[in-house]
């Protein structure tokens, strides 16, 4: 399991346990849906937002931000947050249409995927995050009476304790074709609690099963400081990213899923900001620059 130095990746107690990382990625996401050129639509986002006591006077349009897009975490983070959530949807859509049966969102946090994407017939949707997560996000969707559009198996289970057991036992097929997920996630894990997750997945995935996930290329955070990203979501809503991320040099993760058979990528997210025309561009000083954005495959024999 993932050892016991794993690291919170937001604040408890917020809106019943869910972390202030994941209000911001779904206040990225709201943003995103309300433009005109948005790249991708999550019509819950703004629902989470507005919920959560600590982030109710977030904006979740680009208009209520102070700047706008010129403002640095609500411009510039939340697109690029907003490019995220389109690369990674169409990567899954592309999996599971290619012959995944299962998707497996790991730290799923408030994602919203099994209620807005269109799933083929008979896929299966894991949800694995902490309890306080998932009830927070079933009770604003209740609310909303949001209907999953693909079974939906939450799994409330820290990746501290025996998540790979309760997948297992929830219905998790170890033979089916699957795909995962780790979206904003292994940054905050130590270097061998991302060997771990790499690994199980891998043992548990067959052949035709996929992978997406992000990392950041080994740097001292420290330099990363004064960045206008991270200094404007320190300075506007209080998270302190660098204190969150792990600093440890990082594995070489996708050179081991390549020597156990899977085929990899790995592209800067400024590749799918040139394909789509939209998102971040590089600049000084720039806090995205060591982003990784990783997929892989594991060939059919």
């Amino acid at each position: 399991m993932v050892g016991t130095a794993h690291r919170n990746t937001g604040v408890e107690g917020v809106g019943g346990g869910v972390g202030l990382t994941a209000l911001l990625v779904a206040a990225a996401r709201a943003i995103e849906t309300h433009r005109h050129d948005s790249l991708a639509r999550d019509v819950y986002a703004e629902h989470f937002v507005l919920a959560a006591p600590a982030s109710a006077g977030w904006p979740v349009r680009v208009q209520q931000a102070p700047g706008g897009d010129a403002n640095p975490l609500w411009g510039r983070f939340a697109r690029y947050f907003g490019l995220r959530t389109r690369v990674l949807d169409d990567f899954l859509l592309r999996s599971v249409h290619s012959g995944a049966r299962q998707v497996v969102l790991l730290g799923a946090g408030l994602d919203s995927r099994a209620f807005r994407l269109d799933w083929p017939p008979g896929r299966v949707i894991f949800e694995i995050d902490r309890e306080g997560v998932l009830a927070f996000k079933h009770k604003v969707l209740g609310g909303l009476s949001a209907t999953p559009k693909a079974a939906r198996v939450p799994i409330p289970v820290d990746l501290r304790a025996d998540w790979v057991g309760a997948l297992t036992d929830a219905g998790f097929d170890t033979a089916a074709p699957s795909v995962w997920l780790a979206e904003g996630l292994l940054f905050y894990l130590p270097s061998a609690a991302e060997t771990y997750l790499i690994d199980a997945m891998d043992r548990l995935s067959t052949a035709g099963s996929a992978l997406a996930y992000e990392v950041k290329l080994e740097k001292n955070l420290l330099d990363y400081r004064d960045s206008p990203l991270y200094t404007a979501t320190r300075n506007q809503i209080g998270i302190d990213l660098l204190t969150l991320f792990d600093g440890e040099p990082r594995p070489d993760s996708a050179g081991d899923l390549a020597s156990k058979g899977w085929s990899t990528s790995v592209h800067t997210p400024f590749d799918f900001t040139r394909r789509h025309g939209r998102g971040p561009l590089p600049e000084q000083n720039d806090a995205l620059a060591g982003n990784r954005w990783v997929f892989a495959n594991k060939p059919r024999p």
